[in-house]
């Protein structure tokens, strides 16, 4: 290891701080325990991802997962995700930290270094891997007068895999070892397909050929009028259109049914098993478990739980890994990073009211409209597959090698 004077005046000014953080109120779980740290709140949806998926895998295995930045902790849960906002970066704060959590590796996203923290897990022998590393968050105004402490800090990392080629440059640039770099691209949220039943899609498809169909999904009491008013705007060009109405808790299927018979819809209700006949304008899935069914039959996904002010959004990796076009509104906080990837490739469209999801309905009933939006999700949900594979590799085979020893 390289020494760093930068790097020994950091942590000495840092040891002359008080501790200010009081104790973990958690105790640390039995088993296997990855330190995950997220600078953002993409990173902290795929390491929640990854985490669930090492845990099928190796059963015990918990991650916790920090942020110096609250609001990228707060909506992830999950029983396998432990969640922590990360004190302030001194000695006496790292050490504590790591006596109590004893991870036995760590992930480190994007940036944000923290010199204390990644120098005391070093210490400890914690394995260390720079995950999506991003030149933008390399570095730290505050940092000027320690001017190799960048460098000093990454070289406690045994592998760092950046973004692109541009941070690649940047690291060798500052004095990292090429041996120490792999470019792989963004680490993302990924798509994950879910289960369906072959023989509702097999006869869905066949009462359902040649009509317009799109599907509203996890919609809240306070959007059915909006989604309700678009459809009777759609249904005036395309008469032969078809709503699957989702509500996003099946037990308020009651309060939608209302809806619909209130509005004088021709409906069926999926809980009863009654299937769609030529004259059904919506179908109310009113059950738990079937969104892969529904996402498969519906080339053109609305993501409800999106309209109204304080709600949070659904996340848009489900219908991109179905082949569905994605549209949603403006309230998407909990996966903002997710509905921005997807609009920024054309593969998502925002919409506001009754009148501009129509549109956007509309705009989409050709097949060739709805295919291309497709395709393009189906592109931003797939293309960080491969580097989520290769850091689960990375993760399983560190821990196979320390629990051998």
């Amino acid at each position: 290891m390289r020494r760093s004077l930068s790097l020994a005046a950091y942590l000495a000014m840092t040891r002359r701080a008080p501790q200010d953080a009081p104790g973990p109120v958690q105790a640390r779980p039995e088993g296997e325990l990855i330190w995950a740290h997220a600078v953002e709140p993409g990173h902290a949806d795929a390491l929640c991802q990854m985490a669930e998926r090492l845990a099928a895998q190796r059963p015990g295995l918990h991650m916790l997962l920090t942020s110096r930045h609250a609001d990228v902790l707060e909506m992830h849960k999950g029983a396998s995700v432990i969640r922590a906002k990360l004190p302030e970066d001194t000695v006496q704060n790292a050490e504590a930290f790591l006596d109590h959590w004893s991870p036995d590796i760590c992930l480190w996203t994007g940036g944000d270094l923290q010199p204390a923290f990644i120098t005391c897990a070093e210490q400890q022998n914690v394995p260390m891997y720079l995950i999506d590393a991003e030149e933008r968050l390399m570095d730290k105004p505050s940092w000027r007068w320690f001017p190799d402490l960048p460098r000093a800090i990454l070289d406690r990392f045994a592998l760092i895999l950046a973004r692109n080629a541009n941070t690649a440059r940047f690291l060798r640039r500052i004095g990292v070892r090429d041996t120490e770099i792999s470019v792989t691209g963004p680490f993302q949220e990924g798509a994950l397909t879910l289960p369906y039943d072959e023989s509702d899609r097999d006869e869905l498809s066949r009462l359902l050929r040649g009509r317009p169909v799109w599907l509203a999904a996890m919609v809240q009491p306070q959007e059915i009028d909006v989604v309700l008013q678009a459809h009777r705007i759609t249904s005036r060009l395309a008469h032969r259109s078809l709503l699957v109405l989702v509500p996003d808790d099946p037990a308020t299927g009651q309060t939608f049914k209302q809806k619909l018979d209130q509005g004088g819809w021709r409906s069926v209700v999926w809980s009863t098993g009654t299937m769609p006949e030529e004259t059904t304008q919506v179908i109310l899935a009113d059950t738990y478990g079937e969104m892969g069914l529904w996402y498969r039959v519906a080339p053109i996904t609305f993501m409800g739980s999106s309209l109204e002010a304080g709600q949070w959004g659904r996340d848009p990796n489900e219908p991109a890994a179905h082949g569905s076009a994605i549209l949603y509104g403006p309230n998407v906080r909990r996966y903002l990073s997710g509905y921005s990837r997807f609009a920024e490739a054309g593969a998502a469209r925002i919409v506001r009211d009754a009148d501009t999801l129509a549109a956007a309905v509309q705009r989409l009933i050709p097949p060739d409209q709805s295919a291309a939006m497709a395709h393009a999700a189906w592109d931003v949900a797939s293309q960080s597959a491969g580097v989520t594979d290769k850091i689960l590799d990375l993760v399983q085979d560190t821990l196979d090698v320390m629990g051998a020893k």
